[in-house]
């Protein structure tokens, strides 16, 4: 299967702002402002205001009085309008026709530069997230994740949840809200990616931006992790008819060569209804409906993670076969791991067909090292050697694992 070959410009500005733009030829175009700010950077006194600053971006601007103005510039016109915050950074995009370019870019110049944080709407999106962090938590399937983070990381920020807390939603006041904006809302912290056929892109976005001044982001993050050298479990029971179970291992970050190791692990294990998981647990066994992998590889953190929904009662029979699962990773055979590769490399097409899946693609690599990385996943992917599997499997799936359940009474 060909690789695309890397269509990526580079276009850095004078204020610190980074253009990335990926021109391919489609009638759709994608803009994602990317922010380096997430629920990590956060003070204990103000986590989930990443979260909380983008809800309100939406809720009204010096020009664009309220949300439904705002969505309306670009709803009206068929395109799609959203964002979203993660432990490690915060991002808005439009997707939309390429006529409507310059109405997209706009809009959100205008929320990046222009927010005007009105009290009314600072306490409306308040209840908002409550009601969310209250969705989440009713949520099993949502919620096990909550958990299983705070099981597996013990000092790394990655542990807490990116919506902060109840206490600390009721307490972020406006000022906190400006002061984190005006931080790290600034264009040095700051990448737009844009994916489609534009002519003049960087002179365009350089006009929007053009009084944005750069701003020194000093953040100072206690990173460091201990080694675990027991098995941890967290459990937590409800009156539910279904068990929701995670778990998992601390790995690497994503710039480390094992990350894609661990990409090819969750290929074999977890890739659908063909995966040795979904077969022996669900196929062969019937011992749960829902099962999968997923490596979580950030910029300054690591995780395997194996999670499946069942009864209860089949809770230790389905751990048994996890175990036994993980330890036969060991044994692959060649045909396992070029299945692996052309999965993972079919898969990485699928999702980057549309132009916002490759914006959030080259957005996501920018914040971990450079977009560029996006283009060399492939050959690194198509190097890994069953030696390497072996080696990683060994190193990192031990006795000591994490381990959390929302368990049915």
């Amino acid at each position: 299967m060909p690789f695309k070959k890397t269509r990526i410009r580079r276009y850095p500005l004078p204020n610190g702002l980074t253009i990335l733009h990926d021109p391919r030829d489609s009638e759709v175009i994608t803009i994602q402002i990317t922010i380096k700010i997430g629920s990590i950077h956060e003070t204990k006194e103000i986590a989930g205001i990443s979260h909380y600053l983008e809800h309100l971006l939406f809720e009204g601007t010096k020009k664009r009085k309220d949300s439904k103005i705002i969505s309306n510039e670009i709803e009206s016109r068929g395109g799609n309008f959203n964002a979203y915050t993660t432990n490690e950074r915060t991002a808005y995009y439009v997707t939309i026709h390429k006529d409507f370019f310059e109405v997209a870019l706009d809009v959100l110049a205008d929320m990046m530069q222009n927010s005007t944080f009105n009290k009314k709407p600072v306490e409306t999106e308040r209840k908002v997230i409550l009601d969310e962090i209250n969705l989440v938590t009713d949520e099993p399937r949502n919620h096990q994740w909550i958990l299983f983070f705070k099981t597996l990381f013990t000092n790394h920020p990655v542990k807490n949840p990116t919506y902060g807390t109840i206490a600390t939603m009721k307490s972020i006041n406006k000022q906190q809200i400006l002061d984190y904006y005006s931080s790290y809302y600034v264009p040095n912290n700051m990448v737009i990616t844009v994916v489609g056929n534009i002519k003049n892109l960087k002179s365009k976005i350089q006009l929007k931006f053009k009084n944005a001044k750069q701003n020194p982001i000093n953040i100072n993050l206690d990173l460091t992790e201990p080694e675990q050298t027991s098995i941890r479990k967290t459990v937590e029971k409800r009156k539910i008819q279904t068990s929701y179970l995670v778990l998992g291992y601390k790995t690497v970050p994503r710039q480390h060569q094992d990350s894609y190791i661990f990409d090819i692990i969750k290929a074999i294990l977890g890739r659908g209804q063909s995966g040795r998981l979904f077969y022996e647990i669900r196929t062969k066994n019937a011992l749960a409906y829902e099962i999968g992998c997923h490596n979580d590889s950030g910029k300054t953190y690591g995780a395997f993670c194996i999670y499946f929904s069942t009864n209860k009662k089949n809770i230790s029979k389905s751990l048994a076969i996890v175990q036994k699962e993980l330890k036969k990773i060991q044994q692959i055979a060649k045909k396992d791991l070029e299945e692996a590769k052309t999965f993972l490399v079919g898969n990485l097409f699928l999702q980057t067909e549309d132009s916002h899946g490759r914006a959030d693609l080259l957005s996501t690599w920018e914040t971990i090292s450079k977009a560029e990385d996006a283009d060399s996943y492939l050959s690194k992917i198509t190097k890994v050697s069953i030696a390497d599997v072996k080696r990683v499997a060994k190193k990192y799936f031990t006795k000591n694992y994490s381990m959390a359940i929302v368990m049915q009474k």
